[in-house]
């Protein structure tokens, strides 16, 4: 028990190390805590990097992803392969290629439909999906994908149906233009849709994911033309495919690694096994379609790698999402290095 009085002369009998620090004083205590949790901030971050981090009581950081991996999966991979077919249909028409662009175009309106019901699905009730629909909010990759979406949908539409019947052409083109010029849209949206959210292996991920997403889209619809159409026509289809396969390969191993500890998902685990595969495949798509051009059955067979390239490409992505949230240390380390950084620099300042 301290024998301090305060007075009018000030306080008496105060022992040192023993009474409260008041008033200004407290910025010492405040300036050493700081430097206590600095140092901490240091040694847990180099524990994380050594793989003996936990989180408090060892529970996540993060709610867990509660989207459906085949569900969410095949709605990224189906609406890259809507989008980037719209697109290459939309050449073949300007080109004089109908039996390029015939297929494509199917492929098109399937595909989109295919996405719409993988995503209602997930959301549980299809009223969730017209709620979304009441406003158009730019702030929100979801608003703007569904509105997208909403757009996309009818002109691909029209461009398949006038395909078929061979009514309207004249409408039956512009459809065409339209959802080609659409489809640039609908391939990429996805990817800013998954990086603005919280998962690590995501959100750090924003610079690359929208060419890792465009080019896996080309390269699928790619494939879907190397399959469908005849050999004298199916020439642009196998140059974007070709061309898109490898600018997917280096992109996606270049986030890999410049996104540092939160890129490690991309190489472990499930993730990891579909992303190597996506790159087996897709490499394995580009060489058949380049070797086999005048073959039908090689190319046919090239064009199924892409499309199993690009569809292991988006369960990759998706899987590494769910494995970077289930670790915690994906979330803290990178926060305090951020953290050590800013204090540094402001002490240097």
């Amino acid at each position: 028990m301290t024998t301090s009085d305060v007075t009018k002369e000030g306080i008496e009998g105060q022992i040192p190390g023993r009474d409260a620090i008041t008033g200004a004083a407290g910025t010492v205590g405040e300036d050493q805590r700081r430097e206590r949790d600095g140092r901490q901030s240091v040694t847990a971050a180099s524990k994380a990097e050594d793989g003996d981090f936990v989180s408090y009581y060892g529970k996540p950081v993060l709610n867990q992803i509660v989207w459906e991996g085949p569900a969410i999966g095949g709605y990224l991979f189906l609406g890259g392969l809507a989008g980037a077919s719209s697109a290459i249909a939309a050449g073949a028409e300007l080109t004089s290629r109908p039996a390029l662009a015939r297929p494509l175009k199917y492929t098109g309106l399937l595909a989109i439909l295919g996405s719409t019901g993988a995503l209602i699905y997930d959301l549980g009730r299809p009223e969730r999906f017209i709620n979304m629909l009441r406003v158009f909010k730019p702030s929100s990759p979801m608003s703007v994908g569904s509105w997208i979406l909403m757009g996309y949908g009818p002109l691909s539409g029209v461009a398949a149906v006038t395909a078929v019947t061979g009514w309207f052409p004249r409408i039956g083109r512009l459809s065409t233009l339209g959802a080609g010029a659409m489809g640039a849209l609908v391939a990429t949206y996805t990817a800013p849709l998954v990086c603005d959210t919280a998962v690590p292996s995501w959100h750090e991920g924003y610079r690359y994911m929208p060419f890792v997403f465009a080019s896996s889209a080309v390269s699928a619809a790619g494939g879907v033309g190397l399959m469908a159409a005849p050999l004298e026509q199916s020439g642009p289809a196998r140059s974007a495919a070709v061309g898109a396969a490898l600018t997917e390969t280096v992109v996606s191993t270049v986030m890999e690694h410049r996104m540092g500890l939160v890129g490690e998902p991309y190489r472990q685990g499930r993730a990891g096994k579909y992303m190597r595969t996506a790159k087996a495949l897709t490499l394995a798509g580009a060489a058949g379609a380049v070797l086999g051009r005048r073959g039908r059955v090689w190319s046919a067979l090239s064009g199924a790698a892409l499309v199993a390239g690009s569809v292991c490409t988006r369960l990759g992505v998706f899987y590494a999402g769910k494995q970077s949230v289930d670790d915690p240390k994906y979330t803290v380390v990178p926060q305090r290095r951020r953290l050590v950084e800013q204090q540094g620099s402001s002490e240097r300042g």
